[in-house]
């Protein structure tokens, strides 16, 4: 019999103990963070998730850990000293997926824009696409310096002139006056990091089933109420079931509203806008950027990206109203619009559209807005207690806004407000506390090569390094794994062995071929994906996940359709093997 027509174990475990303290609604990184700083209290937490973990608005950042350097001047000093000092803790915390990154901005005037920047601040409308000049940009990377006095987590801002820029950066366009160099962070792992913050609140809880108080479940969607209760739908069976918690946490992100109306609540909260990207592979255009982001002002104003990344180049973004009803897709306007900025910087440089390995969309969670501009929408979060009629007795709060940077932040305050509703006393400080694979992570070389030989266990070196480098020091959990499974690469990918390939789906949740392509492995990211390596992956998947033959045959189908429809990718279906 196909597993798809039984519920899964984590599905189980809410079925059989169909209540909590707290219900997480939306599995995104703020749902996570706030689901793992609850059970680090000792709060009985579960949360549900309609798709597979970070694969909504938590898949479409620009993979940038950042304090926003642009949001000064919005005047949002509060959120900006908040994001340095979390950018600053992630880089201790997460060691192994955040990490410091130089940041280039191409400066092309003097004193431009410095009569605007008041009247901007003071309105948030876009007075006008002068660009910022050098004077404004450097007193905004000198306050910006000053918010990251925590003992030296990055370096300072430096300003080169043009003839030191070009000798520093030669490719740049010859027309530019100044550059000016600080530097934020990245993040290359975001879905690996949201797993990781996953964990450490399943560890948290950690109970035999239903004995569990941190239980989370992907594919399970809060579809609305019935009885006063929350009516859970498993998006896999079609089963659905009740579910009662004192506190309900709305974390839908930009679908709030959508998900309070579902509750039988109307909210206008949300009033997010698209931001697309691309992801190119060329070469030249890689060996430009000279490891750094470059981030800079286009001709319209817009602040843009260019960001090498994987061996790839990922160009971005755009900022422009959506309906979250509507999925989000990089259109061929965007597409045009990403070669013009790269065109701005970087004029000698050819890029056309057979660059591109991978595109994506997602819709950011911001407040309502009414007629400001887009760009000075407040990235800034708030929490909105919020009645709804079809829960009654049950305390709805409501996540409006949040960013990558802030996680950790944000779900420290969530979480306070929630115990404090509950009487609980918060006894866990997240701030210094380290996540995950984080914990003890070798930052050299010489501590690398020591932890890789003490956690062999007579694999392969190389094998253990290409772990360590995708799940940081919880390797070691992998490599146990690994050692009682078959450890042979895969011929398509041979970075990924079988076993590995298994543990996404007995160990991470994986229930999909597509959440192991996208959200497991960075494979269609970087434009790595073949027919041959889909048929593997889906050989290897199909024994944890009980497929039967056409089950399979629908994974590869379904994965192929996301990556032609929602990232602009076409797999040949000829094989490697055939063509020769």
């Amino acid at each position: 019999m196909s597993k798809k027509t039984q519920p899964r174990n984590t599905v189980n475990a809410l079925t059989e103990r169909p209540n909590a303290q707290v219900l997480v609604v939306g599995g995104g990184i703020n749902g996570i963070a706030t689901f793992r700083d609850l059970a680090l209290q000792g709060v009985d937490v579960a949360l549900v998730e309609r798709g597979d973990y970070a694969s909504g608005a938590s898949a479409a950042s620009s993979h940038m850990i950042h304090g926003g350097i642009r949001y000064l001047e919005n005047g949002e000093f509060r959120l900006v000293r908040e994001s340095v000092q979390e950018r600053n803790g992630l880089i201790r915390i997460a060691p192994h997926y955040v990490k410091p990154l130089q940041t280039t901005m191409p400066i092309f005037s003097t004193f431009s824009g410095i009569m605007n920047a008041p009247l901007r601040m003071l309105t948030h409308k876009q007075r006008s696409t002068k660009e910022r000049g050098a004077a404004l940009i450097k007193i905004g990377m000198t306050i910006y310096d000053s918010f990251s006095r925590d003992g030296g987590s990055v370096p300072k801002h430096r300003f080169l002139t043009k003839k030191a820029a070009l000798e520093d950066m030669p490719a740049l366009n010859k027309d530019l006056k100044y550059t000016g160099t600080y530097y934020d962070a990245s993040v290359h792992e975001p879905e690996r990091l949201a797993l990781d913050v996953l964990k450490d609140g399943l560890a948290a809880g950690s109970g035999d089933g239903a004995a569990s108080t941190a239980r989370a479940v992907n594919y399970v969607e809060a579809a609305g109420t019935r009885d006063g209760r929350v009516l859970l739908r498993d998006q896999e069976t079609g089963d659905e079931f009740v579910f009662t918690a004192d506190v309900v946490i709305n974390a839908s992100g930009p679908w709030t509203d959508l998900t309070n109306e579902a509750f039988g609540g109307e909210t206008k909260y949300m009033g997010g806008t698209k931001g697309s990207h691309i992801v190119v592979d060329n070469p030249e255009l890689l060996e430009a950027t000279k490891g750094r982001e470059l981030f800079f002002e286009n001709n319209d104003g817009r602040i843009v990206l260019i960001y090498p990344l994987k061996g790839r180049v990922l160009i971005g973004t755009t900022d422009i109203d959506a309906d979250p009803s509507q999925p989000a897709v990089c259109t061929e306007e965007e597409v045009d619009y990403f070669f013009g900025l790269v065109k701005h910087v970087f004029p000698q440089i050819e890029l056309n559209r057979d660059h591109i390995v991978y595109r994506y969309s997602g819709i950011r969670p911001l407040p309502r807005h009414e007629d400001t501009a887009p760009g000075f929408v407040s990235r800034d979060y708030r929490i909105v207690d919020t009645p709804i009629a079809g829960l009654p007795g049950t305390t709805v709060l409501s996540l409006v806004g949040g960013k990558w940077t802030t996680f950790r932040a944000l779900a420290a305050h969530l979480s306070t407000d929630v115990t404090t509703k509950l009487g609980i006393t918060r006894t866990v400080d997240t701030a210094g506390l380290p996540i995950g694979g984080g914990n003890e992570f070798p930052t050299t070389d010489a501590q690398r090569a020591l932890w890789i030989r003490s956690h062999r266990d007579g694999l392969d070196a190389s094998i253990v390094e290409g772990l360590l480098e995708r799940y940081g020091t919880r390797a070691a959990e992998v490599v146990d794994v690994l050692v009682n499974g078959p450890v042979e690469p895969l011929e398509s990918d041979p970075a990924l062995t079988r076993a590995e390939v298994a543990y996404f789906a007995e160990h991470e949740q994986a229930v999909h071929l597509v959440d192991v392509v996208l959200r497991r492995t960075n494979l269609a990211f970087v434009g790595g994906v073949t027919i041959d390596l889909l048929d593997e992956l889906a050989d290897v998947l199909a024994s944890p996940l009980g497929w039967t033959p056409e089950e399979r045959a629908d994974e590869i189908q379904r994965t192929l359709d996301v990556l032609r429809e929602a990232h602009g990718v076409i797999v040949p279906l000829t094989s490697a093997s055939q063509l020769a």
